[in-house]
């Protein structure tokens, strides 16, 4: 289902080999949302319930500063009523540059992880998470904080993740707006650098979150166990 090179729900399909049609995707996605069809400003996204356990408080509280970076955004998604409120103004006051759409909806849903350029997901908790692992297989760099399964999943861009190929997102430990606002303005930085974004996203587009991979984890624990016995 989550798959960018045979998702029907995409506008364009596109594999690691073929990244330059995620551009395709992106400017389906501004179409859709009415955001200025802007190749040159990186458009971050949300998928995701609007509660304060997936740290979208601090979202709305440095959205003007995202945006003033500049960038463009992207919400969907529903849950408590005063970030709906905010997320809703703020894309009122941002004609053009910021999308909110209430409600859930799987084609737009797929559309945002194919078109976006990174997708945000600041969690104070995080048993496991899905959408950071969508994100990294269609070249979309999930920024997410350290804990839980986001923790377990997504790998830091730093300059010794890049050299050894396993930089896979952006990854921040402080649970803050501030600290969000830093690994955003991070991101932006690394998204003008398109060498280094390619190979970002190649790196995540590569990892494999199958249950194959977990089942021969499992199997190997099982067997040094029954050595032990």
């Amino acid at each position: 289902m989550w798959n960018p090179a045979t998702d029907p729900l995409i506008a364009s399909p596109y594999t690691a080999d073929t990244l330059a049609a995620k551009a395709d995707n992106k400017r389906a996605l501004q179409q859709r949302l009415g955001l200025a069809p802007a190749a040159d400003l990186p458009l971050f996204a949300v998928v995701s319930r609007l509660t304060a356990q997936k740290g979208l408080d601090w979202l709305l509280e440095i959205a003007p500063q995202l945006l003033a970076l500049p960038a463009q955004l992207a919400i969907l998604g529903g849950g408590d009523a005063e970030l709906e409120r905010g997320f809703l103004a703020l894309a009122q006051s941002h004609a053009g540059q910021m999308s909110t759409t209430i409600g859930f909806d799987e084609a737009l849903a797929h559309l945002i992880e194919a078109g976006a350029d990174a997708f945000l997901m600041p969690s104070r908790f995080e048993p496991c998470g899905m959408n950071q692992m969508y994100s990294q297989r269609y070249g979309t760099p999930p920024i997410v904080r350290a804990t839980g399964g986001l923790a377990d999943t997504v790998v830091d861009c730093t300059a010794a993740t890049l050299v050894d190929a396993s930089a896979s997102g952006f990854v921040f430990a402080e649970a803050s707006a501030q600290a969000l606002l830093a690994a955003v303005e991070r991101a932006a930085r690394t998204w003008r650098d398109g060498a280094t974004w390619h190979a970002l996203q190649r790196n995540g587009m590569a990892r494999d979150f199958g249950w194959e991979t977990s089942a021969r984890r499992y199997a190997a624990i099982y067997a040094r166990l029954a050595q032990h016995r």
